[in-house]
Parts: structure tokens; sequence; C-alpha cells
């Protein structure tokens, strides 16, 4: 299924339908071709992104240009930012005094 990184809401339902740079969430209007959304966001990798050609875009949540872009299909995945923020606050909770 693909679901906005922001909220997590279906945003496309048909899964056959490009993505166009300016598509935005149905439920909370944020960008869907943007890093956030595309399978080859890795935070991990080099200007995070597996792609080896790409040019650095420094606003992984904002609309791009990227050529490379394919929406990422988060069979039964919440919204990326609530658990980034629950491992964070778990970790912080750890290092707390």
């Amino acid at each position: 299924m693909r679901t906005c990184h922001s909220c997590g809401a279906e945003a496309v339902a048909d899964a056959t339908k490009k993505t166009a740079r300016r598509d935005e969430c149905p439920r909370c209007h944020a960008d869907l071709h943007c890093c956030l959304n595309c399978r080859f966001y890795d935070a991990a990798a080099s200007k995070q992104c597996r792609e080896p050609v790409v040019e650095l875009v420094k606003i992984k949540d904002r609309a791009n240009f990227c050529a490379f872009f394919e929406f990422i299909d988060r069979e039964g995945a919440g919204p990326q930012g609530r658990e980034a923020d629950a491992a964070r606050s778990a970790l912080d909770g750890l290092f707390k005094k």
C-alpha cells in the first residue's frame, strides 16, 4: 500500500499510477513525490539515497524533481515519523537523569 510519510494515510489508491511532482496526500496535504516516500531513501546511505548518481536533495519531505523516484510500498507499516519519535523517546528515557 502506498502511504503518506507524514500521516500514514493511503495516499495513492491506484498502484499503477505514476506519482507526479505536485501530488499531495488527500488527508494531510504533504508532498508525495519526495525522498521520504521513495523506495531508494535510506538515512544511512550517502546523500540518504541508495541511487548512486542522484544529486543531493536537502529537504527530504518536500516535492523534488528526482528522476529515480519510485513510491515505496509500506504494506502494514505506520507513518515513519511516529515510529522514529517513539524510538527517540525510548532512547531519551535511557539517558536522562
